[in-house]
């Protein structure tokens, strides 16, 4: 059985998804790129280590990178109301523009890539100072969202050139949050147009498809929608999403109209203490999802006799599920931003592969209460 957690030896050869080795970072694109930054650090527990400005030589935009072990974030915002990143910002609110791959070989994954399809944002290209050089090419996916293949085996300084260490904002409040990887990334499509982003990871990037929800499998009594989980055998983990027919606005239409096109719904840390995490995130102000009120009392039935510890799970809003691995536990953020787009799950997986099925009902409703809430029900 292929796992999240396991490297097989199955992965595509001669593809991009075969000769990516994980995730190098994500980038969001900002209103505000300090003040996203602090967020980041008070609220999720990142450190900041390194910086991008006027002062580092680049003249255009501000950027912050954020890392907690194996997770690197980069927050950027414009320098001039009429810089790509202020208009992306203008027509989409905060969001992940990049979603920055790990490889040893760019120029191929770049080449397969457009060979078979896909759109070349940037070619290949070395990026170097007086650390040594990342070689880094770009091709376009959903929306406006880019999609890079980094390699930056060449290059020892903070994390690349016009980036500094010195002078980075610090921040120290609370206890470690203990959030270690990136487990997948959610892109949400327009009705209809699933099956063709699927087709498109798989023709163009070597994606194997590793799970298929229709709508009768996640719905509630007013929204439904279709998810295809694709992957490329060795944990970089891609699930796509596309609103079908219900009798009200589904939670991923909700997304599309607001961020105005497709985009990434959002973004799973993986945890090995689900309960501390959450437990410190909470006390730094960050606000979870709350599942209704009989939630625990059913998952008790559904999951039976595991181990976890109930109490705390019920008292911090933590969803529960099992599957022949083994069992998950999760919770969601609200939307991090003013518009109903971009959002986090936090996640511990002690030997599941799936990805929460059992709390699909649960979970939506627990959206449609924020939606109505906002009014877009």
């Amino acid at each position: 059985m292929t796992t999240l957690t396991n490297r097989v030896e199955s992965r595509p050869l001669g593809t991009p998804a075969g000769l990516l080795s994980g995730w190098d970072h994500l980038e969001w694109w900002v209103g505000n790129a300090r003040a996203a930054a602090h967020f980041l650090m008070a609220g999720f527990g990142f450190s900041c280590t390194a910086y991008a400005g006027p002062e580092t030589g680049v003249r255009d935009r501000a950027s912050y990178v954020l890392e907690q072990n194996d997770i690197r974030l980069v927050v950027t915002a414009g320098l001039a109301g009429r810089s790509e990143v202020a208009d992306h910002v203008r027509r989409h609110g905060d969001g992940v523009r990049t979603i920055a791959w790990a490889t040893t070989d760019v120029d191929g994954c770049f080449a397969t890539a457009t060979e078979r399809g896909a759109s070349a944002v940037a070619e290949p290209g070395d990026h170097a100072d007086a650390s040594g050089s990342v070689r880094r090419a770009v091709i376009g996916a959903f929306g406006s969202t880019e999609l890079a293949f980094v390699d930056r085996s060449a290059y020892d300084g903070p994390f690349g050139p016009g980036f500094s260490a010195e002078q980075v904002p610090t921040l120290s409040i609370g206890r470690p949050v203990g959030l270690d990887r990136v487990d997948h990334v959610v892109g949400n499509v327009e009705k209809g147009r699933l099956d063709e982003w699927v087709e498109w990871y798989r023709r163009v990037l070597g994606f194997t498809e590793m799970r298929h929800f229709d709508a009768d499998q996640i719905s509630t009594e007013f929204s439904a929608l279709r998810s295809t989980v694709m992957w490329n055998g060795d944990g970089v983990v891609v699930p796509l999403n596309e609103p079908a027919e219900g009798s009200r606005r589904s939670q991923i239409q909700e997304y599309l109209d607001a961020y105005t096109e497709p985009g990434v719904q959002h973004i799973a840390l993986r945890t090995s203490d689900i309960i501390g995490a959450v437990d410190e995130m909470r006390t730094r102000g960050i606000r979870f999802l709350t599942p209704p009120e009989t939630y625990y009392e059913d998952a008790r039935l559904r999951c039976g006799d595991i181990d976890v510890p109930w109490r705390d799970l019920q008292r911090l809003g933590v969803l529960v599920d099992v599957d022949a691995g083994g069992h998950l536990l999760q919770v969601f953020t609200e939307t991090l931003g003013d518009r109903p787009t971009l959002f986090v799950e936090v996640i511990q997986r002690v030997g599941a592969t799936g990805f929460g099925e059992g709390n699909f009902k649960a979970l939506f409703e627990a959206i449609e209460r924020d939606q109505g809430r906002r009014g877009n029900l």
